[in-house]
């Protein structure tokens, strides 16, 4: 006689306390009520033998076991709703919920550009943004919390496959008062010594430049380590404020990024290559083909 297994909605109960901390807000969450959540936390625990949770005036805390069968449900709940997509994707690809990130440096720049061309292609997508840093957006590929992102390239993360879609280059910004604001003929090796502003640290567009700035160097010494930017927007309103110069992505500036700032904007000669905009998601994933997919809907709205 084969011993009896736990459920899929008891594993969902697990989960849920395990996120919102306390039995209400887990059956909130959960669209049940406290009692029919404690109810199947408690068949659970029968099932698999081993107390998960400690009940206390302050709310549920996990036991060890509780951890590691916590663990194992995202796993099991990840793993059917990819087997649920994987069926639906064989029959029409791209439909349903689909989680998708996008860094801050891509995400307001791009997305207005292409949305419109992957809503017309795949009307039956219900596309699910999340903006982050890229290294959350890959742990959250490699937890399931994500099917696919829109990140910068190169990014060298185990576990994880890209595809570049698009080169996005860098272009030089300044006051126009700037000594290099009306250099025709700039090169990286322009730079140095220069009072660079870039992005806070964790931002891999910050990496990417500071590979500029190194280029010719042997170094990355032209950051300026007292200034540092949350966003392109305030970046560019540094640079207007007199206080340094910048690289920008071209890609930031097509989408008007800097208009209307009387910024001197120059291109390298011979142009500097950035960054790639690519896509990444979980190596084995069942939704590979389709992230494929949405990569090159993205590739296309981007050449329009």
């Amino acid at each position: 006689m084969s011993a009896a297994l736990p459920t899929l909605r008891q594993l969902k109960f697990l989960v849920a306390l395990a996120d919102h901390g306390t039995f209400s807000r887990a059956a909130e969450a959960a669209f049940v009520t406290q009692p029919t959540l404690s109810a199947g936390i408690k068949e659970l625990e029968g099932v698999l033998g081993a107390m998960l949770v400690e009940r206390g005036a302050r709310g549920a805390t996990l036991t060890p076991a509780g951890e590691a069968a916590v663990a194992r449900a995202r796993i099991v709940l990840t793993e059917t709703e990819d087997l649920v997509h994987a069926a639906r994707a064989a029959g029409e690809p791209l439909s349903g919920a689909f989680r998708l990130g996008v860094i801050p440096t891509i995400a307001p720049f791009l997305l207005p550009r292409v949305l419109p061309s992957i809503r017309k292609a795949f009307p039956d997508l219900e596309l699910f943004l999340r903006e982050d840093l890229t290294h959350r957006l890959i742990e959250a590929l490699k937890d399931r919390r994500l099917d696919a992102a829109l990140i910068a390239l190169p990014y060298d993360a185990t576990s994880i496959e890209t595809e570049a879609l698009a080169a996005d280059e860098f272009l030089f910004a300044a006051d126009s008062q700037h000594p290099l604001a009306g250099d025709e003929h700039l090169k990286p090796d322009d730079l140095k010594g220069e009072s660079l502003l870039l992005l806070e640290d964790g931002h891999c567009l910050r990496d990417h430049a500071l590979a500029v700035c190194a280029a010719g160097q042997g170094e990355a010494e032209a950051a300026r380590s007292d200034f540092a930017a949350t966003s392109l927007h305030t970046l560019v309103q540094m640079v207007k404020s007199g206080l340094g110069a910048t690289l920008l992505p071209k890609l930031a500036l097509d989408a008007g990024l800097a208009d209307r700032l009387d910024l001197s904007i120059r291109p390298f000669d011979p142009p500097v290559a950035g960054r790639e905009i690519g896509i990444a998601w979980r190596k084995g994933s069942a939704r590979a083909d389709e992230a494929r997919a949405l990569g090159q809907a993205v590739k296309e709205g981007l050449a329009s």
